[in-house]
């Protein structure tokens, strides 16, 4: 099986949806209580949007004093959204992902309806069935990486990330990576006045796992300034060696649902591999 021509029927998954009226907390409720990264936002049967956690993020951070509750799925509403059809091969999929910058590609029927939704764990995952000569990792990696210490503030790490336009950070410490922080580790991480103002380790650690935003206090930005990457990175790393073949990193994302993976030398950082590095090759 050639991958780059396969078709992307063989590829598609079925898309979790939500209505145009669904609210900000409502869709983030889903995304976390289903695990995924993305609902699609369908109006009837035609799909107008997409929504992911690093769009929850942003929009959290953009919000003012705009309430919380005031946003709807419809307000994620893109200028294009960017649809192929089953039709369509991996690679034109993966070329279009490629040039857009984008994580998932709507897939339309001939009526325009909602078919399903490819996403590039779905492009990578067809690297592990398709007939293809290995790959190191280190061939695909990126070697230039944008990372952080430990003792570095929370806002400060956020700013890096809407600044570079990029869904994780490396958290550093001589050369060795100690955690790393996401996206989804902001969705629950505008921490309300009460806790800030006590400051007490284990309340904000209670409150990082509680499901809900606290609306009357998610517009606030003053209390993060106490809280370093230390408080919200994940410290349970998935790595992998430079030498590796790509195949043994993709496993590991699909294992741990992770995107990107730091990869080590020696147990030193050299890099990271991310599903957009291999869709990337996807497209060439």
């Amino acid at each position: 099986m050639n991958i780059k021509n396969g078709k992307l029927s063989e590829v598609i998954s079925n898309p979790i949806t939500v209505g145009p009226n669904m609210t900000l907390i409502k869709t983030r409720e889903i995304i976390l209580k289903n695990k995924i990264k993305r609902v699609i936002v369908v109006d009837k049967t035609k799909p107008i949007g997409v929504i992911t956690e690093k769009d929850i993020a942003k929009k959290i951070y953009e919000l003012g004093t705009k309430p919380i509750k005031s946003v709807k799925a419809v307000d994620f509403k893109p200028k294009i959204l960017f649809t192929l059809t089953r039709d369509n091969s991996v690679q034109e999929c993966a070329k279009l992902m490629r040039r857009h910058r984008i994580n998932s590609v709507i897939i339309l029927n001939k009526n325009n309806s909602l078919d399903g939704v490819v996403t590039k764990t779905n492009l990578v995952s067809s690297f592990l069935i398709g007939n293809v000569s290995s790959v190191k990792v280190s061939k695909l990696m990126k070697k230039k990486l944008i990372t952080i210490a430990p003792s570095d503030p929370i806002l400060y790490a956020e700013s890096l990330l809407l600044k570079y336009g990029i869904s994780r950070i490396i958290v550093k410490r001589n050369r060795i990576p100690v955690g790393m922080i996401t996206f989804r580790d902001f969705v629950p991480a505008k921490i309300p006045q009460w806790i800030a103002e006590s400051a007490d380790p284990k309340d904000v650690q209670e409150y990082k796992f509680k499901e809900g935003l606290k609306e009357n206090h998610s517009n606030q930005l003053s209390y993060l300034f106490p809280f370093h990457a230390t408080d919200i990175m994940s410290t349970k790393l998935i790595t992998v060696e430079a030498d590796d073949d790509v195949e043994v990193a993709i496993t590991s994302m699909i294992k741990h649902n992770v995107s990107g993976l730091p990869v080590l030398k020696n147990s030193k950082l050299v890099g990271i591999i991310t599903k957009s590095d291999i869709v990337n090759s996807l497209a060439e």
